[in-house]
């Protein structure tokens, strides 16, 4: 998978909003079918990982085809990784 973060979301925040996350999930990673469940399988996953992201956070995760044969597991161990990256990003010297 491959994860877009946006730290801070334009405009006024109401109180109550946390971070939001959204899902591309093209044809390549399958049919109508397959598409659907990995949305639902990423939904679950990202929902339990959301308390990490700043509150005006927007994250986009796109599905890659490998998504479509990968375990719920599979899924969550690289969503970890992705934020892991993402939140904690290292300095990189030229």
């Amino acid at each position: 998978m491959v994860l877009h973060l946006l730290p801070g979301r334009p405009g006024p925040t109401p109180e109550g909003n946390g971070p939001r996350a959204g899902f591309v999930v093209g044809k390549a990673v399958g049919n109508s079918v397959v598409r659907h469940r990995v949305t639902r399988r990423l939904r679950v996953v990202v929902r339990d990982e959301l308390h990490r992201l700043p509150a005006d956070a927007d994250l986009v995760v796109r599905a890659r085809p490998e998504a479509a044969e990968a375990t719920s597991a599979a899924l969550r161990a690289d969503l970890v990784a992705g934020l892991d990256r993402v939140l904690n990003p290292r300095v990189r010297s030229r």
